[in-house]
C-alpha cells in the first residue's frame, strides 16, 4: 500500500523526540522480521503507545499498522491521519470488521500492532488479555511479537496530567515470536501474557532508578511504587464505564 504520510510523520516523531531530549532504549529488534506479515503485540501504559511503539519495527525498515478504538477514528483531526497511515478501526461493539482487515493487512505481508490489554493498564501491571491477538496470527499462520513499552505512561495516561517535560527515557524491549496454532487459544494467550509479564519486568528492573525513585506513581506497587494494584484498578475502570455509560445516555436523552 501506499505511503504518503506515515515517512513524513516518523520524521517529525523523531525530531520532537530529541527536542524533548528523550533517550530511546531499544532491545531485542531483530525479533521483528523483515519480510512477511507479522503481528506485534504491546502492553498499553498510556495514550502515546502507538506513537512509540512503531520504533520496535523501525530497526528492520517496517512500519506498524495498529489496531486502535474507533473513537479515535471519530475525531475530525485524529480520524484522517488515521487512515492515511492506513491504521485499523476497531469497533468495541463489533469486532469482526477489524479481524478481518487485520488478516487482510497480515496476508499482503504488513506488520500489525495490537494491544490484547485493549486499555491502558491503570495499575502498569498487564490486565487480562483478550483472545484476539493469539487467534489473529494464528488464523494468518504469522508470528506473534511481545513488545513492552516503559516510560510513555509519564507523558500521558489515565488520571494524571500530563508532563512532556525532558528528559525522559522511553524503553521499547521486544521478545522473542511466538507462533499460536489456534489449538487452545486460551492456553497460548495465557503464555502471551505470561512471556509480556516476564519481559515487563526485566524492563522495569533495567530501567535508570533515578527516573523512577521508590514510591513513583508510575511505578507497579510490587515494584516499589504507588501505581493502583490490579483490583483497585479495576474498580477504577469499572467506574468510569458506568460513568461514559450515563454521559451517553444523557447524551441521547438530549438530542431526542
Amino acid at each position: 500500500m501506499r505511503d504518503l504520510t506515515y515517512p513524513p510523520v516518523i520524521v517529525t516523531a523523531k525530531t520532537l523526540f530529541r527536542l524533548l531530549g528523550q533517550k530511546i532504549r531499544l532491545s531485542g529488534t531483530e525479533h521483528v522480521p523483515q519480510t512477511g506479515g507479522a503481528l506485534l503485540a504491546f502492553n498499553h501504559i498510556g495514550y502515546v503507545d502507538f506513537v512509540y511503539g512503531g520504533l520496535a519495527a523501525n530497526p528492520s525498515g517496517r512500519l506498524v499498522r495498529f489496531m486502535a478504538k474507533r473513537e479515535i477514528f471519530d475525531h475530525k483531526l485524529g480520524g484522517p491521519l488515521m487512515r492515511s497511515l492506513h491504521h485499523i478501526e476497531v469497533d468495541r461493539g463489533e469486532g469482526l470488521a477489524s479481524y478481518r482487515k487485520a488478516l487482510e493487512y497480515l496476508a499482503a505481508g504488513e506488520v500489525v500492532g495490537i494491544f490484547p490489554e485493549a486499555t491502558i493498564s491503570r495499575a502498569m501491571e498487564l490486565k487480562e488479555f483478550k483472545s484476539g491477538a493469539t487467534r489473529i496470527a494464528a488464523t494468518a499462520g504469522v508470528p506473534l511479537v511481545p513488545v513492552i513499552l516503559w516510560g510513555t505512561q509519564r507523558m500521558m495516561t489515565k488520571d494524571h496530567e500530563r508532563d512532556f517535560s525532558r528528559g525522559k527515557t522511553i524503553s521499547i524491549r521486544v521478545g522473542e515470536p511466538l507462533h499460536p496454532t489456534g489449538a487452545d487459544p486460551v492456553a497460548e494467550t495465557a503464555e502471551l501474557h505470561q512471556v509480556m509479564s516476564s519481559l515487563l519486568d526485566e524492563t522495569i528492573a533495567d530501567y535508570p532508578a533515578d527516573e523512577q525513585p521508590p514510591g513513583s506513581w508510575w511505578l507497579p506497587a510490587r515494584h516499589g511504587g504507588s501505581a493502583p494494584s490490579l483490583e483497585e484498578a479495576a474498580r477504577l475502570d469499572a467506574a468510569e464505564k458506568r460513568d461514559r455509560a450515563t454521559r451517553r445516555a444523557a447524551k441521547r436523552a438530549g438530542k431526542a
